[in-house]
């Protein structure tokens, strides 16, 4: 009899899964669906992400109103209250410096605005005597060359 060769039937490839439960596309054909697929995947990942996005930011947004509001109470009142010691203490603060000032001014010799503005309330009132004096001299002169 002649030898028949009996031909084998191709093996059959069976293809690998991937992570996401999908046949491993083959290097011809595979690769443009699996891309079309991970980016209509992605999309639709990506609007829930998105979509989960907006509903957190909305509710962060109302907490922070919330808390601003009821703190904006207490702060309001604590600002008050910092702001009339410290108002206090400032004052406190100008006044010692002002006298620490006017003390090194004093031992320089240097007069402050105090002591010019003495010296000049004096002057004023120096200036009057002598006007009232020259005008009482004046009315004595006119009497006496009535006489």
């Amino acid at each position: 009899m002649p030898k028949t060769t009996a031909k084998k039937a191709p093996a059959r490839r069976v293809p690998r899964k991937h992570a996401a439960g999908t046949a491993a596309p083959t290097s011809r054909q595979g690769w443009p669906t699996a891309l079309a697929k991970a980016q209509q995947e992605g999309a639709s990942l990506f609007e829930s992400i998105l979509k989960q996005g907006q509903r957190l930011e909305q509710r962060t947004k109302q907490a922070a109103v919330d808390t601003a509001t009821a703190a904006r109470g207490a702060a309001t009142a604590k600002a008050r209250e910092m702001q009339q010691i410290a108002g206090g203490t400032w004052d406190k603060l100008e006044q010692v410096f002002e006298d620490r000032v006017a003390r090194a001014l004093s031992k320089l010799g240097i007069y402050t605005q105090n002591d010019i503005q003495r010296l000049a309330d004096r002057v004023d009132e120096l200036s009057a005597a002598v006007n009232r004096l020259q005008k009482a001299k004046g009315a004595a002169a006119k009497r006496a060359k009535k006489r």
